[in-house]
């Protein structure tokens, strides 16, 4: 929990409350939608699409959390019609949630990835353990420095915690191409596909909005940036993806059941 700077212009700061907003509207939404989906799908994948609720309803829950912070970190008013007017109230602003819900989120959205993709027993414990821990380490590493203003302490978190970052991504883009190509039908394997790279694309503005304030940029325009970066990227990385787990598991389901009404 840093402070926040003082000289938020109105524009600033309703950039980031948009972004918040955005974030608990995307998250909520999805969490609904894919529960009720869960009869569309095959027992088989039940389990990786409950899941994939559970990542967007503790979203929710976090982005309403920092949703609230920010705005009672602020005072917006308008003296006789004139332009608004951003102040400081004093009171803190915790951008803590959203390292709790990257930690409970990240390792879930890799596991629900590999449920999906209905590897063999031992490798879907191997690869949810391997890259849970690795993912969780990741987060974990990540928040020393983000709560440092000192610029080689944030550099030195942000490359330790690259570390992990680069093993899971190498994993998704390389590790997992094979099992790709063995999904039961075109259909499925572009959807294989499509989640992984989106799963890496969107991680990789994580570190790039961590570097915000490592490259020159300061005060409210760098956390207004940070703030909105992250929201675009959470989204992208829990709700799409979603989307595309449930495509995935609705794809499959449809090629078993077809499997199983053909005759013998």
């Amino acid at each position: 929990m840093a402070p926040l700077p003082d000289g938020f212009s109105y524009a600033e700061w309703n950039a980031t409350y948009n972004g918040l907003s955005f974030g608990i509207a995307a998250m909520g939404s999805a969490t609904i939608f894919f529960w009720l989906q869960l009869p569309n799908v095959t027992k088989s994948y039940r389990t990786a699409l409950t899941i994939t609720g559970i990542v967007t309803l503790i979203a929710t829950y976090h982005y309403i959390r920092i949703f609230n912070s920010w705005s009672e970190a602020f005072t917006v008013a308008s003296k006789d019609g004139g332009d608004y007017t951003v102040q400081l109230t004093g009171a803190p602003f915790n951008d803590g949630y959203r390292y709790v819900d990257w930690l409970l989120t990240v390792p879930l959205l890799l596991i629900e990835l590999i449920l999906v993709m209905k590897l063999p027993q031992a490798e879907t414990v191997s690869l949810s353990w391997k890259l849970g821990l690795a993912s969780a380490l990741m987060v974990a590493l990540g928040y020393p420095g983000e709560i440092q203003e000192d610029l080689s302490v944030r550099w030195f978190w942000w490359c330790l915690s690259m570390i992990p970052f680069c093993y899971v991504v190498f994993t998704l883009a390389v590790g997992l191409a094979e099992a790709t190509s063995k999904q039961p039908s075109p259909a499925a394997a572009s959807l294989a596909s499509a989640a992984r790279y989106l799963t890496v694309f969107s991680w990789l503005t994580y570190p790039f909005v961590y570097m915000v304030k490592s490259v020159g940029l300061a005060g409210p325009a760098a956390t207004m940036y940070e703030q909105v970066g992250y929201s675009i990227a959470d989204v992208m990385a829990k709700a799409v993806f979603g989307v595309l787990i449930w495509a995935l598991a609705a794809e499959k389901s449809a090629v078993e059941e077809s499997g199983k009404l053909l005759p013998n």
